[in-house]
């Protein structure tokens, strides 16, 4: 598989290179009142509105201010059976590399600090391990929701 690899706080993920329409430096980012945090803004993209997701959010982890390294991958990814044009923030982008079919792993069930349902796999490279998540389940939520937190949510509304 050829992917890009980005950093999110000090773990190292994998998107698949095919995926990938550009990468740009972070532009301004027009917030939407009352969106949900996953994805909570809207960029424009060569006069395109593009919905801007912080995997950060569906990964648990911390959201720290954008510095110099901060980018914006802007990817195809498929919502509701459709390619749609997506941007997520990446603290840092590395490099386009290979990584071996044969050295990709399913995602533990336990032991994880994520989901396993979002991580597609888990690669190896360099004696270090590569999360690959699973963009299309991540981005086939429920209003922006997890699956889980949108069926909590469903449930205490009966």
């Amino acid at each position: 598989m050829k992917a890009l690899t980005i950093r999110l706080q000090d773990e190292l993920f994998a998107v698949e290179a095919s995926q990938v329409r550009e990468i740009l430096d972070l532009v301004p980012i027009t917030e939407v009142p009352n969106a949900l945090p996953f994805v909570g803004g809207l960029i424009n993209v060569r006069g395109r509105v593009v919905p801007l997701a912080d995997l950060r959010v569906m990964f648990g982890m911390q959201r720290p201010e954008p510095d110099q390294d901060t980018r914006i991958v802007v990817m195809e990814v498929i919502i509701d059976g459709e390619p749609t044009i997506a941007g997520i923030l990446a603290d840092k982008v590395h490099d386009v590399t290979d990584i071996e079919a044969a050295s990709i792993e399913e995602a533990p069930r336990v032991g994880m600090r994520w989901r396993p349902d979002f991580v597609k796999g888990i690669g190896k490279r360099n004696g270090g391990f590569i999360i690959i998540p699973d963009m299309e389940r991540i981005f086939d939520t429920t209003d922006g929701r997890t699956p889980a937190a949108a069926t909590t949510e469903e449930r205490s509304s009966l």
